[in-house]
C-alpha cells in the first residue's frame, strides 16, 4: 500500500469509496463541494492505494479557522468496509498529520470518535480553548496542535463553507 496525494482522475474512485464507507450520508456531496471550494488544499487530500491501484482509504483536510487564525478541519476519513481494521485509517492519519506539520500548519480540528483519534494526540478541543460550532458535539470535537506551544490557538472554530451545507 502507498499513501499519496489524490489526483483529479482519482475522484470517481474516492467518491465511490465514500459512498461505500458512509452509505446514505452526506460525505460524497461534502467532498465534491470541498474539491470546488477555495478552502481545498490538494496536498492534504490523501489516499491509500493498493499495489493493484485500488483506492482503499481516503482523508481530506481543508482550510478552517479558529477565530481569525488559520487552522485545518480534518474529515472525512474513510476506509473501504472490507479493509477496515487493518491500519489503513491510522496510516492515513499519520500521513495527514505529517503533511500538515510539514506545511507549517498550527492545528488540526475534527469531529470524530473519541475512541480513535486520541491515539494520534487529539484532545477535546474545548480543553485548548477552541469553541465548537455545535456544543452538543462535546468530547467528539477534538483538536491537535502542531509545533508545540506555538500551535495553540483559541476562539470559535469555523469549518470550510461546504460543511455549513450538511
Amino acid at each position: 500500500m502507498i499513501i499519496r496525494a489524490e489526483r483529479p482522475a482519482d475522484r470517481p474512485d474516492i467518491l465511490a469509496l465514500l459512498g461505500q464507507a458512509f452509505p446514505g450520508t452526506a460525505e460524497v456531496k461534502l467532498v465534491r463541494e470541498l474539491y470546488a471550494s477555495r478552502d481545498y488544499l490538494p496536498a492534504l487530500s490523501l489516499l491509500a492505494e493498493s499495489e493493484r491501484g485500488e483506492v482503499l482509504g481516503y482523508v481530506i483536510s481543508t482550510r478552517a479557522w479558529i477565530g481569525a487564525e488559520p487552522s485545518l478541519g480534518l474529515g472525512p476519513l474513510a476506509v473501504l468496509p472490507g479493509y477496515q481494521g487493518q491500519g489503513i485509517g491510522s496510516s492515513l492519519m499519520h500521513a495527514s498529520i505529517a503533511a500538515a506539520a510539514g506545511m507549517g500548519e498550527r492545528s488540526i480540528v475534527l469531529l470524530g470518535s473519541a475512541d480513535f483519534y486520541p491515539r494520534f494526540g487529539f484532545v477535546p478541543a474545548d480543553s485548548l480553548g477552541i469553541i465548537s460550532p455545535d456544543p452538543s458535539w462535546g468530547s467528539h470535537f477534538m483538536a491537535l496542535t502542531l509545533g508545540g506551544s506555538d500551535g495553540v490557538q483559541h476562539g470559535s472554530f469555523r469549518y470550510a463553507d461546504p460543511f455549513n451545507h450538511l
